[in-house]
């Protein structure tokens, strides 16, 4: 009831509520894990779910996710069972919020564009309504239900699309050539299940498509380490060629640090970047950070 595949979109449609259409792609998985992202075209929400001994569970939820990172290794305090066993019905057991879930059906067939599903019914009773998930074999959710007492919110599965990656449009800064201003170059990135985020980053920004860009990463540098940390700001790391193979007067050093800043800052949705060069805080002729100084994303030297 949870398949662990790859590169696959599944598209749900809606009725009821502007947000019940949505896709589900697959950012990772591994031998027991899979994480998924959610777009509903409001926003977007990452899940990790594991298979385990005789339950899956949903060990992390993230809503208002927009940047691709790893996180099928986190756990939220509170794990919620999404379906155990035994499948029959009448199994029940308490969501970390109090509500009850409880196996209402199995064999339900579930009617779709696809075709018919024979699903387990699993009815999740909270303060607000009642939720109905329908889960196929081989297939994982077909059908999730929302009913209150005045609405009816359904979301039924209607495509599976195989070989399917995520496209992500991406800000890019760059100094300009004139090393006065930053410019930006908006790409689209792929990102393909279990691609590594930091290295398909990398070799976006080295591939300047603009005429008036100058570079930022030197073509033998690499970032090492790329994530969100607990206290919101990015940490990333990169090799020391960074520093080594930078041909920048101090001027341009800080345009191409603050382009830096800008993109990593911009793709995650936060104002502060801890930028260090093998693991120590960043140091050349010019520039000198202290341990634990972070820079600001700052888009007043940045023009059209």
């Amino acid at each position: 009831y949870l398949p662990l595949v790859d590169n696959t979109r599944y598209h749900y449609e809606g009725e009821g509520n502007e947000y019940a259409t949505f896709d589900v792609y697959v950012d990772y998985v591994t031998k027991d894990t899979i994480q998924l992202r959610t777009n509903n075209g409001g926003s977007e929400i990452v899940q990790v779910f594991k298979k385990n001994s005789d339950n899956i569970t949903r060990n992390l939820f993230r809503g208002e996710v927009y940047y691709r990172e790893n996180l099928t290794s986190k756990e939220d305090a509170d794990k919620d069972i999404i379906l155990k066993d035994p499948i029959q019905v009448g199994n029940s057991w308490t969501l970390s919020d109090g509500s009850k879930s409880e196996i209402t059906g199995i064999e339900v067939k579930i009617e779709t564009s696809l075709g018919t599903y024979h699903t387990v019914e699993v009815t999740t009773t909270t303060d607000q309504g009642k939720v109905k998930e329908y889960f196929a074999k081989d297939i994982g959710l077909v059908k999730l239900v929302y009913l209150d007492d005045d609405t009816t919110i359904t979301s039924t599965l209607s495509k599976i699309d195989k070989n399917q990656a995520l496209v992500q449009t991406i800000r890019f800064f760059y100094p300009d050539k004139n090393m006065e201003n930053i410019i930006y170059h908006d790409k689209e990135v792929t990102f393909k299940t279990n691609d590594i985020s930091k290295m398909m980053l990398e070799r976006a920004y080295k591939n300047i498509e603009k005429d008036n860009a100058s570079p930022v990463i030197p073509e033998k540098a690499n970032i090492l380490s790329l994530y969100l940390n607990k206290d919101g700001a990015v940490y990333i790391d990169f090799s020391k060629e960074l520093v080594t193979q930078m041909n920048a007067g101090s001027g341009g050093e800080n345009l191409i640090l603050q382009s830096i800043v800008n993109t990593f800052g911009n793709y995650y949705g936060v104002e502060k970047v801890y930028l260090t060069v093998d693991n120590k805080p960043y140091e050349s002729g010019h520039i000198v950070l202290e341990k634990g100084e972070k820079l600001k994303v700052d888009m007043e030297k940045v023009i059209d």
